[in-house]
């Protein structure tokens, strides 16, 4: 009997169509990953849902572990090493079989399972989310992060003062709680781990879709062995407390391999710590899916097909510009064609794309890999960040010599990038032939789906961000509540939202004359660019986010 595909089952559920099938599978090949990973990559489909095929194709069961409360005797038959290392959870002891939930049918494992436990095995399926979390909840394996560091107050843990590599950072404790902190904010979808000394206390903060959010604090005296740890596993020196550091983690945790960004700076009351979290599968996206507006996503195609100039994308730290650029040189890689990256440091990768890493203390920066690339013959270059004059100029040479050039820089909106550049040092008239599109653009919350509520806007809050009465009736609008699901918070992911400003003939010449950033700003408009504020605003009245988000990001109309 023929197996019916994961998308044929899927089809047969009603969760996705045939372009989508088509959609999924171009994404699956591209990225060497399965159907039913690139639909949930793609949010084409649920997890769970994807989960529920793979049982049928298998022609499994399908364990809801969320729903189920597996019996202790039937916990005790799998011991936690093996559930662990197997990525395993026992479900149910029936017919003289037990059942195991797995998150894909893989008869090696079975086999083992029936070595090691001696006992007739069946598989049944369960998401990988919903696996990881029984595995956590019946085995205790990370346990709260009060319970890794234990409650007895008088637990002796090394000197505060640490210079070395033994005691107290290598102490069990410290070491799960470090390990414990990284996968819970993977859990929670965090994007930074900030751990801050003050006088009496350390205080724990995720940023979770880009707000700060407070976690439970280690005692004070745990400080200096946390913070030893973090540096070990960041290879940092362990005796400088005294100028600024950086390191990198990687680790692999809930079957994916995670690289942790460490910035470690001296303040009053001892080192602050940030990790940022790089989660190479979650981190290359598509273009259709980082929320661009159709009509922008259209012209952002054409724009980044052109064969030479720069293509400038602009906004705070945070804002996802990497991200966007990521899909852009993704859709543009072809065995044809050449593309070579600057970056510091490199924080995906990707296949066929040469990248180059930025070593300050070799002195190999910006400039010196721009400068050794142009040997390289590339038809696509991006550097990761345009800083200085020599740098922009060698850019801005790049590209009036047939190469396309995708960088970014820091500046509150698309139109005052072109100000920057010339503030830099670059002359007038080289800004002005060679830029040929620049784009800013912000993260904005998206509310969760399962809990936000409709209601009904007050014409003071239409007017903050310059709705009229009558182009907001019919539509219904949303606010946050707060559920499980979300933490609370009313909000779950992000998208972007964009001002695309393509540069048009009056534009260069507004920029050879050095008009204003203000001025190049109601040029562009009155040429159809939408603003940030104006595509957040299209946003809200799609219903994926609030006035108040829009707000949070962007200017109060005037």
């Amino acid at each position: 009997m023929n197996k019916k595909s994961i998308g044929q089952l899927l089809k047969a559920m009603g969760a996705v169509n045939d372009e989508q099938i088509d959609q999924a599978l171009e994404h699956a090949q591209t990225n060497g990953t399965r159907i039913g990973e690139a639909m949930v990559a793609l949010d084409l489909c649920p997890q769970k849902t994807v989960s529920r095929a793979v049982a049928k194709h298998y022609g499994l069961p399908f364990a809801d572990l969320a729903k189920a409360e597996v019996k202790p005797q039937v916990l005790a038959l799998v011991p936690k090493d093996v559930a662990t290392e197997h990525n395993i959870c026992p479900v149910v002891q029936k017919g003289g079989k037990l059942y195991v939930a797995m998150s894909d049918f893989d008869l090696a494992t079975l086999d083992d399972l029936r070595f090691l436990l001696n006992q007739d095995i069946e598989a049944a399926i369960a998401s990988p989310e919903d696996l990881a979390e029984s595995i956590d909840h019946y085995y205790n394996v990370g346990g709260d992060l009060k319970n890794v560091l234990g409650e007895d107050d008088d637990v002796e843990v090394g000197r505060e003062g640490y210079a070395g590599e033994d005691g107290d950072a290598d102490d069990a404790p410290v070491i799960k709680y470090v390990t414990q902190l990284i996968s819970d904010a993977l859990k929670e979808r965090a994007s930074d781990i900030h751990i801050e000394p003050f006088e009496n206390r350390v205080r724990v903060r995720y940023r979770i879709d880009g707000v700060c959010v407070e976690k439970e604090n280690p005692p004070k005296k745990l400080q200096g062995p946390i913070l030893s740890r973090i540096k070990i596993m960041s290879r940092m020196d362990m005796a400088e407390k005294r100028r600024p550091q950086d390191g990198r983690i990687k680790t692999h945790l809930h079957g994916r391999e995670i690289d942790l960004r460490v910035s470690a700076l001296p303040a009053r009351h001892g080192e602050s710590v940030v990790m940022r979290i790089l989660d190479k599968e979650k981190g290359l996206v598509d273009l259709d899916i980082l929320g661009f507006h159709e009509s922008d996503l259209e012209r952002f195609n054409r724009i980044i097909k052109k064969p030479n100039g720069i293509f400038l994308v602009t906004g705070p730290t945070g804002s996802g510009k990497t991200t966007t650029l990521y899909a852009a040189l993704k859709q543009l890689n072809r065995p044809d064609v050449k593309i070579i990256t600057a970056e510091n440091p490199i924080e995906y990768n990707l296949t066929g794309i040469n990248q180059a890493e930025v070593r300050h203390e070799i002195g190999l920066d910006f400039n010196r890999i721009l400068r050794a690339m142009m040997r390289q013959a590339p038809n696509i270059i991006l550097v990761g960040e345009i800083r200085d004059q020599e740098t922009a100029d060698i850019a801005v040479q790049a590209a009036l010599t047939g190469h396309l050039v995708f960088s970014t820089l820091h500046t509150n909106d698309a139109p005052s990038a072109i100000t920057r550049l010339i503030d830099m040092g670059v002359k007038p008239f080289l800004v002005a032939s060679a830029v040929m599109a620049v784009m800013g653009q912000r993260l904005i919350r998206g509310l969760c789906e399962e809990c936000k509520e409709p209601y009904e806007a007050t014409d003071v809050e239409l007017r903050s961000v310059g709705i009229d009465r009558d182009r907001a009736s019919g539509v219904t609008l949303y606010q946050p509540k707060g559920c499980n699901t979300c933490g609370g918070s009313g909000y779950h992911g992000r998208k972007g939202v964009y001002e695309l400003m393509e540069m048009s003939g009056e534009l260069r010449e507004m920029a050879f004359n050095r008009k204003p950033s203000n001025e190049l700003r109601a040029k562009a408009r009155s040429e159809g660019m939408v603003t940030l504020q104006e595509d957040g605003v299209r946003k809200v009245l799609a219903g994926f986010t609030t006035i108040e988000e829009v707000l949070r990001l962007t200017h109060r109309a005037d």
